[in-house]
């Protein structure tokens, strides 16, 4: 049988949640309010698939740029390449 090569193909143990974070929502983290410039880290959460980026950003900080719609594009540096993702709040992190 051939090996399946999905988008989230190999994810189990990234996008898996602790026992006592199951079925929870963050509301801070989904109401925060981001401006521009904004410093953020991208950690994926596994029990919200919408608006989830790429699981090679999981961990990467970097910049908000602006909102679009509900979600908010974030400037990355992939090696030396500077990439556009844009995520939904609850896979991101603000940091100081």
């Amino acid at each position: 049988m051939k090996r399946s090569k999905g988008l989230r193909v190999g994810t189990r143990s990234i996008l898996r949640r602790r026992k006592n974070e199951r079925s929870r929502i963050n509301i801070s983290r989904v109401m925060h309010d981001y401006q521009e410039g904004d410093r953020v880290a991208i950690v994926l959460d596994g029990g919200q698939q919408m608006g989830m980026p790429h699981r090679r950003f999981h961990g990467r900080t970097g910049f908000i740029q602006k909102r679009q719609g509900v979600a908010w594009v974030v400037s990355v540096k992939d090696g030396n390449m500077a990439k556009t993702v844009i995520a939904r709040p609850e896979h991101l992190r603000p940091l100081e």
